[in-house]
């Protein structure tokens, strides 16, 4: 009952973060990021919203395996 529990909460919070990670619409585009940018490097909020996806992603990957096997 804890793993399912765990994993709606988490999936939550990840579609959270995706969001934020859009870049038009994210955190550049509200800070005055430029849109018509090819690449740009991620620094301070959005390097640790990038940081806590992959974490979260992997935790999540980690659960529904869990699940699987019990």
């Amino acid at each position: 009952m804890l793993i399912p529990l765990a994993q709606i909460i988490i999936s939550v919070i990840l579609i959270v973060l995706i969001l934020l990670q859009e870049r038009s619409s994210g955190l550049s585009g509200i800070f005055g990021g430029q849109e018509g940018e090819f690449y740009s490097t991620r620094r301070g909020l959005e390097r640790i919203i990038f940081a806590a996806t992959v974490v979260l992603i992997i935790i999540f990957a980690g659960l529904s395996l869990l699940n699987i096997v019990f």
